[in-house]
């Protein structure tokens, strides 16, 4: 279940491990995140996803979704504006400050996908913003597919680095 997430943080860390913490904090533009804002976004975005599976599984009732293609979440063409709480701040962060923190919510992830019965993880569901209701399997997968989304994300804000 984690494999996807696994590989795609693994392309991620090693995409921001040989920048510099002033190439971190650039940004292209003013309404264009930094490659520091992205990790942080990653950040909050999972932590805010594996506290909501926690607490549906525990008190959340049964509840059957249909399987959604997360692979569309990857399609950078259409914008989809992040909710005001898992917008980042300003910054600036430092590179080992991001990597300490997305350690920390993989960590939990891991443990609750480690240990969660994956029976009640298809039996119970949550809602996404754009995508309707997910089963808990599916937030799990999703979040893989969300960084995935933000790892394009960054390689293109990284890019502009070059032309500096």
């Amino acid at each position: 279940m984690l494999e996807h997430s696994q590989a795609v943080r693994k392309e991620l860390v090693n995409e921001v491990q040989k920048m510099s913490d002033e190439q971190l904090n650039h940004k292209p533009s003013q309404d264009v995140w930094s490659p520091a804002q992205i990790l942080e976004h990653l950040y909050l975005m999972e932590r805010v996803i594996t506290g909501g599976i926690k607490q549906v599984l525990m008190s959340g009732e049964k509840r059957e979704a249909t399987e959604k293609p997360l692979e569309l979440v990857v399609d950078r063409s259409r914008k989809v504006p992040a909710p005001e709480n898992l917008k980042p701040g300003n910054g600036p962060f430092t590179k080992d400050e991001l990597l300490l923190k997305l350690e920390e919510s993989r960590r939990e992830l891991i443990n609750f996908a480690e240990t969660a019965p994956e029976q009640m993880l298809n039996e119970k569901a949550m809602k996404h913003p754009h995508l309707g209701d997910l089963s808990l399997k599916q937030w799990v997968e999703f979040i893989g597919y969300h960084e995935k989304r933000h790892l394009l994300q960054l390689t293109e804000v990284k890019s502009t680095l070059n032309k500096k």
